[in-house]
């Protein structure tokens, strides 16, 4: 009996895994689309307690979060797109740079035999570098030349909106009829158990990208007055691997500081003003926004979220990652249900 119960679930989730290994490469949009009509599913729950139908609730969070979204694009392509390639024209410097500070330690711990040499991989780099330039060119001629590709970027880019208004439309549909599907002795468990991974993805998704918005802005508006010609796109990269506790101002500071140095060839007062810039950053972000924003319980530990993220991705490639966080948060939740049921035990209390 017991057999058959686990066996009632464990295919259904292997009928799942199949589904999503089988069919990954068509899934993006709808996973895409999905993870957006769950972070917006509650700005339209708002709307609609001041007495607004669903469908307009949906209308008005769509059409707000649409254009927003092609406002940041107009207002942050263009400058990014500036720096990266301000960033590649000056990869040859850069590595000027390495070479005088590594090459003596290099010499030191690496002999020539070995046939390594900074000045080898300085040559190298700066020969074939100057064609990064035209990277996106030589992508965008060979998605043009695919008409396969093309059209699967075209469908992609129609479907995810298409997608995320229906589902927003009918979000509370679909969670009440997975809910009505659900064995009724075990509603409760599965109410509750669906409850907490909710609470905990919810608040670790929406927290944690405005954290890493704000911080983005912050980095990125701080180095700008302090006068690093890389600043926005060093900023927004040390705020997108913020997540991680410490890995964005440690990647943001050694990068800034390498690209500070080389524009003012070696002058170290503008060091002051970059530490200072994420010194403001980290202290915003431990004294103000993780607790206001993301807070203290959310139960997702930072090598949680990196393990999800690397295995999903290892496991059904992009569609793993874009799966990764909720099938960590609901991994987390079953994990402290089943201590929680373990220590209920009685094998757990008996003492004898």
């Amino acid at each position: 009996m017991i057999a058959s119960r686990y066996a009632l679930w464990l295919l259904p989730l292997l009928a799942v895994i199949l589904f999503i290994w089988l069919l990954g490469p068509i899934l993006t949009p709808f996973v895409f689309a999905a993870g957006l009509a769950y972070l917006g599913d509650p700005l339209v729950d708002r709307l609609q307690t001041y007495r607004l139908s669903r469908t307009a609730s949906v209308l008005v969070v769509f059409g707000t979060l649409t254009i927003l979204g092609l406002m940041l694009v107009l207002l942050l392509f263009p400058v990014l797109e500036h720096q990266l390639r301000t960033l590649i024209e000056n990869m040859p410097r850069y590595l000027q740079w390495l070479q005088a500070r590594l090459e003596p330690l290099m010499e030191t711990f690496l002999p020539e035999s070995e046939g390594l040499s900074m000045e080898a991989l300085r040559s190298l780099v700066a020969e074939h570098w100057g064609k990064a330039g035209g990277v996106a060119n030589v992508i965008w001629q060979q998605a043009f030349s695919s008409g396969t590709a093309l059209i699967t970027l075209v469908a992609n880019l129609v479907l995810v909106p298409v997608i995320t208004f229906y589902l927003l439309r009918d979000w509370d549909h679909m969670v009440a009829w997975i809910r009505d599907l659900l064995p009724r002795r075990m509603l409760g468990t599965a109410t509750e158990l669906a409850r907490e991974t909710d609470e905990v993805l919810g608040q670790f998704i929406r927290g944690q990208l405005l954290v890493m918005s704000f911080l983005g802005m912050t980095y990125a508006v701080g180095l700008w007055l302090a006068g690093l010609d890389l600043a926005f796109l060093i900023g927004i990269a040390a705020g997108l691997v913020s997540f991680v506790p410490y890995l964005g101002v440690i990647v943001g500071l050694a990068a800034s500081s390498v690209a500070m140095l080389v524009q003012t060839g070696g002058d170290l007062l503008p060091l002051l003003w970059v530490g200072l810039v994420f010194a403001v950053g980290q202290t915003l972000e431990g004294a103000v926004l993780q607790p206001l924003l993301v807070g203290d319980r959310i139960g997702l530990h930072p090598v949680t979220v990196i393990f999800a993220v690397l295995a999903g991705g290892q496991l059904f490639g992009f569609v793993g990652v874009l799966l990764a966080l909720p099938a960590a948060a609901a991994i987390a939740v079953l994990v402290r249900y089943a201590g929680r049921v373990w220590r209920e035990s009685r094998l757990y209390q008996d003492e004898s």
